[in-house]
């Protein structure tokens, strides 16, 4: 029977090793095999770590620890269909960036009352959300860094394409997606050059980032406070 994964750099076959063939025990095991993909980040300088709340910020965590890396928080808010929550109908990130996926809206009836109410709320989320998480903390310098931008999986990709659409505004020198599941074609989908795109497993028969994980739990607020403060702790 062939492979459900298309052939990968030998980098990655010998992560995969680290973990069960198909799983990973949560999100901090995943985390600690993407840092072996991408150890040889370690050695540029200025590098940011930056783990997408909240689910990505655990796997974040491992890899800045192992690669000595600053880590922060990237908050944006997926827009989820009314009586389907879970289903992206796009997502918001600061300074106003929106992305849509006008299929899915057509598709679930979303009328445009629907959607301003999803927007009002998830904008006052995503607020509540950076005061939470950084504080009076201001937001890191991005210019003219290398960025690994974390989550503990990806699917639709619109809370990754939001994200990537602040910091692309910021002009990192270079800007990498990493993480632990993504379907095949993410790279493309995300308008990322294929090497900017670091994924230990790309199924093509996705069910879900969290079938791909024996603990995939809530990430709670308290756990991404802590995370961050003793990563905070670490570096000084």
């Amino acid at each position: 029977m062939p492979s459900a994964f298309p052939p990968q750099p030998e980098a990655l076959r010998a992560t995969r090793r680290e973990f069960d063939a198909t799983r990973f025990a949560d999100r901090r095991a995943a985390g600690r095999a993407l840092a072996q993909a991408l150890q040889d980040l370690g050695q540029a300088g200025d590098l940011l770590v930056l783990g997408l709340a909240r689910g990505g910020v655990p796997v974040a965590y491992e890899v800045a620890r192992a690669l000595g890396a600053e880590l922060d928080v990237m908050v944006v808010r997926k827009l989820g269909v009314p009586r389907q929550p879970e289903l992206a109908m796009g997502a918001i990130g600061a300074g106003g960036v929106l992305e849509l996926n006008p299929e899915v809206i057509a598709d679930a009836g979303v009328d445009q009352e629907q959607l301003q109410q999803v927007l009002l709320r998830e904008r006052e989320e995503l607020q509540r959300r950076e005061q939470a998480y950084r504080g009076h903390r201001p937001p890191p310098r991005l210019q003219a860094r290398t960025v690994v931008l974390v989550d503990d999986g990806i699917a639709t990709g619109a809370s990754m394409r939001a994200a990537l659409a602040v910091l692309r505004r910021a002009a990192p020198a270079r800007l990498i997606v990493a993480t632990p599941v993504a379907p095949v074609g993410t790279a493309q989908a995300l308008g990322l050059p294929p090497h900017d795109l670091v994924a230990l497993l790309q199924p093509r028969n996705f069910a879900g980032v969290g079938s791909f994980y024996q603990d995939f739990g809530q990430t709670s607020d308290e756990e991404v406070r802590s995370l961050l403060a003793l990563s905070r702790s670490a570096a000084s």
